[in-house]
């Protein structure tokens, strides 16, 4: 009677976890109850052995049986290390990014936002659901730098009372909000948007920087490909800067609220009034960005500008920098454009492994005996030389004469920083935030304004070497960084006759040969 009674609670028990298993399959929203089945079954299983010792101890004793149990336990061990390895991967994910441009991976600067988040930052995507893919590829790489990253995929068209509740008129809405701030993406969701978008909520209010006018100086507006600056004031306006100019000859002083000034490439000096309303400026804890041309020949140089400078122990050569190693011809440069593989430590050019090319440079260096320590930014190769004769240099005779010129590596740009000697203003919202570093003045001197100019700032490290400075002077020492880089265009463009060989080539030469050789094969068998 026993037995049979034990029998039945065993087929109960085995009905109870396949049971289980069907839910969990079929009714995922039933598993609680599953469990509750699974437990049951088990424990009626277990009845049903104690029931049925002898038998199962005598059915152990069995040769097959031994043989047989260690299969299962084999087969058991080998299914547990498998779910095991799966659990551990879906919570400890490693990627290996293998392109050669790291398509697949966040650039330095979005990586080290990242790290820098002190609390959630919270990605809600309005969009259909059949197009969360497209979102759900980008956002997870942002996840996997770092655990206060939060994304959420609403489907606008099951839940429309919470779309209208947000304000969300189209979609492919990406709302992203960190502390009590929001940026919204509607156009693209490339890491560049992305990047920008936490780089506006993490650094809050906008900064503005002020370009010099009156002087002949770059144009922020221009998009000329030879003097233009339009597209280094775009890639400003992406690391959350406002770019507005200045003609501080008729303002008679720095705004208030600039948070840097950049004198890019004057042609003519500055007046007096304007050089002490930029003394004034430093005094207040200013930031001055100079991008200082070598002089024409035979032409005056910036005598009142150079002597502002020289104040911070700031030293210009009166020369033309040459680099005869012939890196500047790989981007159809010549010897009038120096390359920059070098850079002495500092926060600007941290980590910084990419080239920098400054088309016709003038050397900037540390005065000796000055009252500041200006720290070199960038210096060129062992191949080049200061050249001071600016006349035969213009005429295309370029050679070193020793004694005269200075031989490399030469110094390109010096940066310097002191606390400001007067109090600054008091921010606009009049509540300073106690995170805020302490007032300094900061000056960046480099020796060339070409290489930012639309023309050069398609190479490699330009573009990141201007808005590095610009962070610096700006006291956001965490936004400096290599920054995204834009897809390589890998397609191979073949002329006509390129073409027409290589239709040749694979239509006849490479099966003729197969063919050939067929023949010959046949030939030595006969």
């Amino acid at each position: 009677m026993v037995k049979q009674i034990g029998g039945i609670i065993g087929w109960v028990g085995t009905a109870l976890v396949f049971g289980a298993v069907a839910i969990r399959f079929l009714r995922p929203e039933w598993m609680p109850y599953g469990t509750y089945m699974t437990w049951a079954g088990l424990l009626c299983i277990l009845i049903y052995m104690v029931a049925q010792w002898r038998d199962v101890m005598s059915f152990y004793g069995t040769r097959q049986a031994r043989y047989g149990t260690v299969s299962i336990v084999g087969i058991l061990v080998a299914v547990g290390i498998f779910a095991a390895v799966n659990y551990l991967g879906s919570r400890q994910t490693k990627r290996w990014d293998l392109t050669e441009n790291q398509a697949h991976s966040l650039s330095e600067q979005s990586i080290r936002i990242l790290q820098g988040l002190d609390e959630p930052v919270h990605f809600t995507v309005y969009d259909q659901e059949t197009s969360f893919d497209r979102f759900r590829n980008r956002l997870e790489t942002y996840q996997y730098e770092s655990n206060q990253v939060q994304v959420e995929y609403v489907d606008v068209d099951r839940q429309p009372a919470r779309a209208k509740e947000a304000g969300i008129t189209q979609y492919g809405t990406v709302v992203v909000t960190y502390r009590d701030r929001e940026q919204r993406l509607t156009t693209s969701i490339e890491e560049q948007d992305v990047t920008n978008a936490l780089i506006k909520l993490v650094s809050g209010a906008e900064q503005k920087v002020y370009f010099t006018v009156g002087h002949g100086e770059r144009q922020t507006d221009s998009a000329d490909r030879m003097g233009g600056y339009n597209a280094i004031t775009e890639a400003l306006g992406r690391d959350n800067f406002q770019v507005a100019t200045l003609p501080l000859i008729q303002q008679g002083q720095v705004p208030e609220d600039a948070t840097v000034v950049v004198v890019a490439g004057p042609g003519t000096d500055f007046l007096a009034p304007e050089i002490d309303a930029l003394k004034r400026y430093l005094a207040r804890g200013g930031k001055i960005l100079a991008l200082i041309d070598p002089p024409p020949p035979g032409g005056a140089d910036l005598s009142n500008l150079i002597s502002f400078l020289k104040e911070w122990s700031v030293e210009f050569g009166t020369d033309v920098v040459v680099d005869a190693s012939g890196i500047g011809q790989l981007f159809g440069g010549d010897a009038s454009v120096p390359v920059v593989l070098n850079y002495p430590s500092h926060a600007i050019t941290d980590n910084f492994r990419v080239m920098t090319a400054f088309p016709h440079a003038r050397s900037v260096q540390a005065a000796e005996g000055g009252t500041h320590t200006p720290q070199p930014l960038l210096e060129t190769s062992q191949q080049s030389w200061a050249e001071t004769d600016l006349k035969n240099f213009a005429s295309g005779q370029v050679e070193f004469n020793e004694g005269a010129d200075r031989r490399g590596p030469i110094s390109l740009g010096v940066a310097v920083s002191a606390p400001a000697t007067e109090a600054p203003p008091a921010p606009l919202g009049g509540n300073e935030s106690p995170d805020a570093p302490k007032p300094e003045s900061r000056i960046v001197v480099i020796g060339d304004s070409d290489f930012a100019g639309n023309n050069a700032l398609g190479i490699q490290g330009n573009q990141d070497l201007f808005l590095n400075a610009v962070n610096w002077l700006a006291q956001q020492e965490d936004l400096i960084a290599i920054r995204p880089r834009d897809a390589q265009d890998r397609r191979i463009t073949l002329t006509a006759d390129a073409q027409q060989r290589i239709l040749l080539l694979s239509l006849f030469v490479i099966p003729g040969l197969v063919f050939a050789g067929g023949v010959y094969s046949w030939w030595r068998r006969r």
